[in-house]
């Protein structure tokens, strides 16, 4: 069975970036397609080929890789994939729309529908010029929006990772999704039952992530926190923060491994539509401090993983904080919720079952065996 694994971009890292490379650790024979890919931004694949489109031809397409959004979805259609049985695209935006051969099957793992199409005012909001030339933009966007709706029919089954976005696929356009939550890569983190006295933010610096609540939070309490991540906003926040909270950019795998078990707690001001850091924060023992709706809701217990604050204010973040203060945390019960609830072995168990049930039995039997065979083949190696 030939297999297409294909993702938007690999021009950053991020939750779809990780479970992309989870799929092609998982479908280790698969080939690799993308529109743009650098390595040193994104995902190295240790060697494997990925396969680009023509925009990565451009100059300095990887740089402005968001700039180039009307020319994603002819490139995806350009693509030849009609020698592939199964194409499984990981998806926020473009590569729900390549084309599949006739009796092929397309399996798209949608992270959301397109947010800076359907939710632009919020997508686009620290691009501060964006409304200079909105006009314009928007002219632009309501062709996008037919084509995306468009698009969206190509896949024959969509997997959802929280019942949030299963929702807004269904409400924007019109299809079923299965949910699954996405998984972490449960061996890239480590425990620790001592904390230190910092709290921890590890995001993207994006306007919709709010962190401007939790620099408000710690400026007004004074307690040391640390911010780990990089973006377009990084230098308001910083103009913003007190002397008690600290950027580091962007760090190694091993220290935000040991600042994710080392943290007191790790703090969550945005609506995620899922959000891979609440889970990471607990399988390092780490308790999250989490605004109460969208994904963390599906994620954290409150009282056991982590608290819930009501609202998107400062003060709503500081009386979480203050309470979560005063609980005694059970870090090992808080590693062990992440890791029976959330593990890769539970995610491809659950996605193994829609494949059962999305294929046919000489399909199925073909793609067992191969998974099989590159199991034992990357067990002897």
């Amino acid at each position: 069975m030939k297999i297409a694994l294909v993702h938007d971009y690999l021009t950053q890292g991020g939750g779809a970036e990780r479970v992309f490379e989870l799929l092609c650790q998982y479908f280790q024979d698969a080939d690799i397609f993308t529109s743009l890919y650098d390595p040193q931004r994104s995902l190295d694949l240790g060697g494997r080929t990925v396969k680009t489109t023509v925009l990565q031809n451009l100059p300095g397409a990887v740089k402005y890789f968001r700039l180039l959004a009307p020319l994603y979805y002819p490139a995806f259609r350009a693509l030849d994939l009609q020698k592939y049985d199964l194409i499984i695209s990981s998806s926020t935006s473009f590569a729900k729309a390549v084309r599949k051969r006739p009796g092929a099957h397309h399996i798209c793992l949608c992270h959301n529908v397109t947010r800076f199409l359907w939710d632009t005012e919020t997508y686009l909001k620290e691009y501060s010029d964006y409304k200079n030339f909105y006009p314009l933009i928007e002219k632009i966007f309501a062709l996008m929006r037919q084509q995306d709706l468009k698009y969206a029919q190509e896949p024959d089954t969509y997997i959802a990772n929280s019942r949030a976005v299963a929702g807004r696929i269904k409400k924007t356009y019109g299809r079923r999704a299965s949910v699954i939550h996405y998984p972490i890569r449960s061996h890239n983190f480590s425990f620790s039952n001592q904390k230190d006295g910092f709290y921890l933010v590890a995001s993207r610096l994006l306007s919709y992530k709010r962190v401007d609540i939790t620099i408000k939070a710690f400026n007004a309490l004074g307690w040391p926190l640390v911010i780990i991540g990089d973006g377009p906003e990084r230098k308001l926040l910083e103009s913003q923060a007190a002397d008690n909270i600290r950027f580091l950019g962007r760090v190694s795998d091993a220290e935000r491994r040991r600042l994710m078990s080392k943290a007191r707690s790790i703090v969550v001001s945005a609506l995620e539509d899922y959000g891979l850091v609440p889970i990471e924060a607990n399988a390092s023992g780490t308790p999250v401090i989490a605004y109460g709706a969208g994904g963390a809701l599906e994620t954290q217990v409150s009282g056991m993983t982590g608290l819930f604050f009501d609202q998107q204010t400062p003060e709503s973040l500081q009386g979480a904080l203050i309470d979560a203060a005063k609980i005694t945390w059970e870090y090992e019960r808080i590693r062990d919720h992440a890791l029976s609830n959330f593990s890769e072995a539970v995610f491809f168990q659950k996605f193994e079952r829609i494949l059962n049930n999305a294929l046919d039995s000489s399909a199925i039997q073909k793609l067992h065996s191969q998974l099989f065979c590159s199991t034992v083949s990357s067990l002897a190696g």
